[in-house]
């Protein structure tokens, strides 16, 4: 062991002389030198190292020894003060506490002291009222008491009244049956009899009374709710003729649009079905035919005929091919337009082709969609006024002349003719009946036809809406002032607004003024009997008697 320790010594400084000496002591293998020169001084190096580190320590020991006896003398000293602090603390806080506690007490006392004071006020208030009411219940019963004593007093005395009131009675009613000579049951009789009878000639007049109220009220109602159906509905009519005008570029066109030999317009007219009315007049053409549908697929031809500048019969078949497509489609967008305006749905595909139809058709110059619209609109407004079924009502009005789309083609009035297509498509039986009577051809049932024929005499009457000739427009008025005239007693006629008003004078001697209403009841009916005309004629009878005097 000693010579690893020495050969470690010797490795760790290979160059101290006493590492070197150990080296050459251990390669020569002497022990005991090495003992006397290295390792006492060694010895003797770790005992002071020893002895000084346990100085030290005993030193350090010492210091912090007192050191920590400061620093605690210094926290018992802080802790001492600490809780000293926190006693005087707690002790103010307590009698702080203790304050408050004392005041909230005395504030609870007091709050306490005033809410019984409050309640036995209010108690001996309570008190005094019930005391006072059973002051006022005593008297009360006291005064029902006397007044139940004189009310059995009277009673008795009524009672004997009574009876001697039925003796008179019976004497006297012996008495006037034995001057009368009638029973008292006969009397009775007579008596009902006659009051029945004032009560029947009373129940008369106030019926008729009533009717004429209610007629009046009716009437006033029934204005108010057409005018307000015609004020709120605002369209716009569009006369249609016979005839369209097509312009042209220049009078040179007139020629390509003959052709040679006439086989362009021949081509035109027999595939259209209308006539080419081509004269002096400058730059148009004029197409000719009673079906608008065939006159509008004639006009978008020979329009585009004339801005593609290619005529010939093939372009011509073409041509016309493409416009009667365009008119199918344009009568399928005017029917699901007026549709979708009125607000109808459900309508069926050939349903709605049959209302676009129409839009091509007119009568006295009114378009007949345009017509069925309004109808519509003013039968939908008068429906929401009345509480009826706006919807249904609509339905009706749009549909009452779909019959005209076929008129031309089919036999049959138009009315029948919309009955049939309405009921092929399987529309509601309410709107069978209104197309089925807004004419008169059966008396109306619902309130639905009657809103439909009240609308269709609205649209079809208001000025501007159709159109009739001169001549049949002033004989229809002539004939009116001839009917007026041919009654007795009728002195002159005069026939205003448009036709749609009769004013007659009448002589004052002849006819008085219960007549009056008998005269202007017969011309009314002549009227309907007689002519035909478009809406109402209101027939008006005036009797003016005038007395003139001269004081001298």
């Amino acid at each position: 062991m000693l010579r690893v320790f020495l050969k470690n010594t010797a490795m760790a400084c290979p160059h101290h002389p006493v590492a070197m000496k150990t080296e050459n002591l251990l390669k020569k293998g002497g022990v005991i030198f090495v003992l006397k020169d290295i390792l006492i001084p060694i010895l003797i190096g770790v005992a002071a190292l020893v002895v000084g580190m346990l100085v030290g320590a005993l030193i350090g020991y010492t210091m912090r020894k007192k050191t920590a006896e400061k620093k605690i003398g210094s926290a018992e000293k802080e802790a001492e003060r600490i809780v000293s602090d926190a006693m005087k603390a707690g002790e103010a806080k307590r009698k702080e506490m203790i304050v408050e506690a004392k005041e909230d007490i005395l504030k609870a006392k007091t709050e306490a002291e005033r809410e019984n004071k409050e309640r036995r006020q209010e108690l001996l208030r309570l008190e005094n009222k019930a005391l006072a009411k059973e002051e006022t219940l005593e008297r009360k019963i006291e005064n029902f008491e006397r007044k139940d004593e004189a009310l059995s007093r009277k009673i008795k005395e009524n009672e004997k009244l009574r009876e001697e009131i039925e003796q008179i009675k019976q004497s006297q009613l012996a008495r006037l049956e034995e001057i009368s000579g009638y029973t008292t049951e006969t009397a009775k009789a007579e008596l009902v009899s006659k009051i029945e009878t004032e009560a029947k000639r009373e129940a008369a007049v106030k019926l008729a009374q009533i009717e004429s109220d209610l007629h009046n009220e009716a009437d006033t109602k029934a204005k108010n709710i057409i005018s307000l159906a015609i004020q709120r509905l605002a369209s716009d009519q569009v006369s249609e003729t016979t005839v369209s005008v097509v312009p042209l570029p220049s009078d040179e066109m007139k020629g390509r649009i003959i052709g040679r030999e006439g086989r362009n317009i021949h081509k035109i007219e027999t595939l259209t079905g209308v006539d080419l009315i081509i004269d002096d007049t400058p730059e148009a053409i004029t197409l000719s035919c009673f079906d608008p549908i065939r006159r509008e697929i004639a006009r978008i031809a020979l329009e585009k005929l004339i801005s593609d500048g290619r005529i010939h019969p093939s372009r011509i078949e073409e041509t016309v091919e493409k416009a009667r497509r365009e008119v199918e489609s344009s009568i399928k967008q005017a029917g699901e337009k007026a549709a979708f305006d009125i607000g109808v749905n459900g309508l069926h595909p050939d349903l709605v082709r049959f209302l676009g139809r129409l839009k091509y058709r007119t009568s006295y110059g009114q378009n007949v969609l345009a017509h069925s619209v309004e109808v519509a609109y003013l039968a939908g407004i008068m429906a929401n006024e009345l509480g009826v079924d706006s919807v249904l009502a609509k339905r009706a009005g749009l549909l009452h002349d779909i019959g005209k789309s076929l008129t031309q083609e089919v036999e049959g009035s138009h009315v029948q003719l919309g009955v049939e297509i309405a009921r092929k498509f399987k529309e509601n039986k309410d709107v069978l009946h209104a197309i089925e009577a807004h004419h008169g051809d059966v008396e109306p049932q619902t309130i639905i036809a009657v809103l439909v024929q009240a609308a269709d005499a609205i649209s079809a009457a208001r000025p501007g809406a159709r159109r009739e000739d001169l001549d049949s427009y002033i004989k229809r008025l002539q004939r009116l002032e001839e009917i007026s005239n041919s009654f007795p007693g009728v002195e002159k006629s005069y026939a205003i607004q448009a036709g749609r008003e009769i004013r007659i004078m009448v002589k004052p001697e002849q006819v008085g003024d219960e007549q009056m209403i008998v005269v202007a009841r017969d011309i009314a009916n002549k009227i309907e009997a007689e002519l035909e005309y478009p809406g109402q004629i209101k027939v008006n009878v005036i009797r003016e008697s005038r007395v003139a005097e001269y004081a001298k």
